[in-house]
């Protein structure tokens, strides 16, 4: 749902695009056939696509053999049809990029998905200040000096980075995770109306940077002034541990719904909700955090209680007017949120307001597949101003 579309804006661009991912449990997950009809449906979209296998453990030499299985092949492309630019989406593929631009002459983007060392260390996978995570900021510190663009998710990692780093002007551009607003089209035909029931959806994980039990004390704060609301939680998670997670917090069963659906079922339940919801850990690493599912939710048009501190949200949230950010999670953060947001429901625009700032902020076209093009353009002209 992410990385697709922003491919294809960038071959309608004039770009010729081709993609490699570490699939993981390759073998017993893809066969041969499936593999060549995903890559002949991404060719008539003008993406070609190699795919290579994931190796999880043991860890670090598993990620080493991946590192160096994903270089030989950037190497083995080059040398077909030299490469022009290398877009690495996260970490790990940065530091292939930047091994195989030594060799190739090609130019970096390093598109940073989140501060991925710091998440570690704050959803707990991590210790901190161990080497590992040592190693990976080091790492994150050479390719942002190094890369020939930078890309990230949040005007508030941009700022920091501005602070903290040196040489970063003129090479950044800031791209939030933005969605396909053609997902949305058939869910959002009714969206004058006000759903039937007082439902609060959340969409995700619920482990990790995930603050379920958090969200369901919210949810209990709205059902003493809205007894009829009902809770909505859509997750792989195995459903009996989800369960008892919000019995044990005080949560009737009755209340609440637990499911697991596919990405192309999301629109439609979303739009049938009330309100959605999104609380993740504050923490340092979420400066750089924008969670998909809150433009998922805006283009359903859902307006979106989420807790301070998580990216560039509580801004867009409170000067759009499209939804409540709750400053402390405990019982006087939660029923003062919760007042707020009935007062914010009784605006006969909201739902409309919801959609209408998806579109100008997290829109695929307008922002996303626009601004990736913008930064592509960018590095043409560098590499240009460069041989003149």
């Amino acid at each position: 749902t992410q990385v697709l579309p922003y491919l294809e804006e960038l071959a309608r661009d004039g770009h010729e695009m081709s993609i490699v991912t570490f699939e993981p449990d390759f073998s017993s997950t893809w066969s041969m056939e499936s593999v060549r009809e995903q890559q002949q449906a991404l060719l008539t979209r003008g993406i070609d696509w190699t795919p290579l296998a994931y190796h999880k453990r043991p860890s670090l030499p598993a990620t080493l053999y991946d590192i160096l299985c994903g270089v030989l092949f950037i190497l083995r492309v080059h040398r077909q049809s030299p490469l022009d630019l290398l877009h690495a989406r996260s970490h790990v593929p940065m530091i292939m990029a930047l091994l195989a631009s030594s060799l190739t002459r090609s130019a970096v983007i390093f598109d940073i998905r989140g501060l991925i060392a710091d998440e570690y260390v704050d959803a707990g996978i991590w210790r901190p200040r161990s080497i590992v995570y040592r190693v990976m900021k080091r790492l994150e510190k050479v390719g942002i000096r190094r890369a020939d663009r930078l890309i990230v998710l949040t005007r508030r990692l941009r700022d920091h980075l501005d602070q903290t780093a040196q040489r970063i002007d003129g090479r950044i551009s800031v791209i939030p995770c933005c969605i396909d607003e053609r997902r949305f089209d058939g869910s959002s035909a009714a969206l004058p109306a006000a759903p039937l029931t007082f439902e609060v959806v959340y969409a995700g994980s619920v482990t990790g940077l995930y603050l379920l039990e958090e969200m369901g004390r919210f949810f209990l704060a709205l059902v003493s002034l809205v007894p009829h609301a009902r809770l909505k939680i859509l997750t792989a998670a195995p459903a009996a541990d989800t369960s008892a997670r919000l019995r044990q917090i005080g949560l009737d069963p009755t209340q609440f719904d637990l499911q697991s659906v596919t990405p192309e079922q999301v629109p439609h339940i979303l739009a049938e909700a009330a309100v959605g919801i999104s609380f993740r850990k504050p923490t340092f690493s979420q400066i750089a955090a924008s969670p998909t599912k809150v433009p998922e939710y805006l283009m359903a048009g859902l307006p979106v209680i989420s807790n301070a501190g998580i990216g560039d949200t509580d801004q867009i949230l409170q000067s759009e007017r499209v939804g409540i950010v709750i400053s402390e999670l405990n019982q006087e953060g939660y029923q003062r949120a919760a007042r707020q947001l009935l007062e914010l429901w009784q605006d006969p625009d909201l739902r409309h307001r919801c959609r209408s700032v998806a579109l100008r902020q997290f829109g695929l076209n307008e922002v996303g597949g626009r601004l990736y093009c913008e930064a592509y353009r960018q590095i043409d002209l560098t590499r240009q101003q460069s041989a003149n």
